[in-house]
């Protein structure tokens, strides 16, 4: 495990890109930033070039006319910003609403979600403003329930975000569903939610960076930071191939947290892995043969769920939780599965070619929500990190309120973000015996499917 990393160095080549669909059929604008070379100097370095770093750097250039730069150890887009499923949905905690209300309070849930709300409509604004062709498909998210006790269930999510939180959420009953949606063997009706779409996120991801780029920030792929001290002012930042010095510096690493290079962040984040498989292109006769009607990105009601959106060219994407080693072996065992589990969901389907399946990590955290801060020993470095699946717009608008945060001097002298609601307050607490995360990680899913098998669910 070298440098702290918790899964195999397969995980961690940040020289290759992943064998992804997004990586096939990604175009548009990219950034054309070369690797830091010699020494350089800026006001906010930003450590990572995902959804965060980017959506930073483009408002901190754009809205501020702040001197950034962004090192980033792969391309642009390398990272989960650029192997995620493409999903532009509220979320961003474990916690459901039900259980925000109780440990936070009404209000404090209420405002919570309407950040979610905007941090959606934030990433089909840029889209349109920034001119980023990134594929918008469908306009909600559907839980699709596996069994009628689920539906039932949902029924009460759906009044409390509807009644009580003012989220457009709604029931689709089985018949409809059937005839509106697609038509399954597993589908009990399901539950739908506003605002969602999806998207090609590597176009996403690269449109953004060449945006931020054009907007004056400078870019540096290939920049893996290797040390990093703090001198009497600045921070200082160190590669391969240059060093940078910054005033300030924003951690923007999520599931490949580079816990490492500062004490701080050791032991913070819990990556988890997913893994993606793409069929070839289906025909018409297939679709029809489930009467597939919908562009909307859903997942099911499993413990342990799939998430599935069929693309613009009618290849289904599928996505599922991986294992706890991160070896290729094992990743081609779980492409595997995941590939039964399409026959299994859509029986007309079974033993369809997958043309592409790829690997990444999803980011928890002990608190199960995200984590906005500043580290309290140097309120001079700031963070967030944190999105339990949903990093598309959570990370983009984490990436904006840091920008703010930093220019407007919001919370002034606090480590947390005191002026944003406490779902999002400061570093989230250091998990016990950090190295046995993938312990954890192996213990809860287990669980998990478990109590899927007890719920009659294989």
């Amino acid at each position: 495990m070298a440098s702290g990393r918790l899964f195999d160095e397969s995980m961690y080549r940040f020289d290759e890109a992943q064998p992804s669909w997004w990586e096939a059929s990604a175009s548009g604008p990219k950034p054309k930033g070369k690797p830091l070379t010699g020494s350089q100097s800026c006001d906010v370095a930003i450590i990572g070039g995902g959804y965060t770093g980017i959506s930073a750097a483009l408002h901190l250039t754009r809205d501020f006319n702040v001197d950034v730069r962004v090192l980033e150890a792969g391309h642009f887009g390398w990272g989960a910003s650029g192997r995620n499923g493409g999903f532009a949905t509220m979320g961003g905690t474990f916690l459901s609403a039900e259980k925000q209300i109780a440990r936070f309070g009404l209000e404090e849930t209420r405002q919570y979600f309407q950040h979610q709300n905007e941090a959606v409509e934030l990433v089909r604004s840029l889209g349109q403003d920034e001119k980023i062709n990134f594929q918008p498909q469908g306009d909600a998210e559907l839980v699709v329930a596996e069994k009628q006790a689920h539906f039932e269930a949902m029924k009460r999510t759906a009044e409390i975000e509807r009644d009580a939180l003012g989220i457009d959420t709604f029931m689709i009953s089985k018949e409809e569903f059937a005839e509106k949606y697609y038509d399954a063997p597993h589908q009990h009706g399901a539950m739908a939610q506003r605002p969602a779409f999806g998207l090609h996120p590597l176009r996403y991801a690269q449109g953004l960076a060449a945006a931020a780029e054009r907007h004056g920030a400078k870019l540096h792929p290939g920049s893996e930071v290797t040390s990093w001290r703090k001198e009497i002012g600045h921070h200082v930042l160190e590669t391969s191939s240059g060093r940078l010095t910054a005033k300030k510096v924003i951690v923007a690493c999520n599931g490949f947290m580079p816990e490492h290079l500062h004490s701080g962040l050791k032991g913070r984040a819990m990556p988890l892995q997913s893994l993606i498989v793409v069929t070839r292109p289906l025909t018409d006769d297939e679709l029809a043969a489930h009467n597939w009607q919908t562009e909307c990105t859903a997942i099911n009601s499993r413990n342990v769920y799939f998430y599935y959106r069929m693309l613009p060219d009618k290849r289904l994407l599928l996505g599922g939780r991986a294992d706890t080693t991160g070896t290729l072996a094992a990743a081609k065992q779980t492409a595997n599965d995941l590939t039964n589990y399409i026959g299994q969901l859509w029986p007309h389907w079974k033993g369809i070619e997958i043309e592409y399946s790829w690997r990444g990590f999803v980011c928890f955290t002990s608190e199960f929500h995200p984590s906005i801060g500043r580290m309290p020993e140097d309120l001079s470095v700031y963070f967030g990190f944190g999105y339990h699946g949903n990093g598309v717009n959570n990370a983009t608008w984490t990436g904006r309120e840091l920008a703010r945060w930093i220019v407007q001097g919001n919370s002034p002298d606090e480590p947390r973000p005191l002026h944003l609601p406490p779902q999002f307050h400061g570093m989230t607490y250091k998990i016990p015996f950090a190295g046995l995360r993938r312990f954890y990680a192996n213990v809860a899913v287990g669980w998990y499917r478990m109590k899927d098998r007890l719920d009659g669910i294989r």
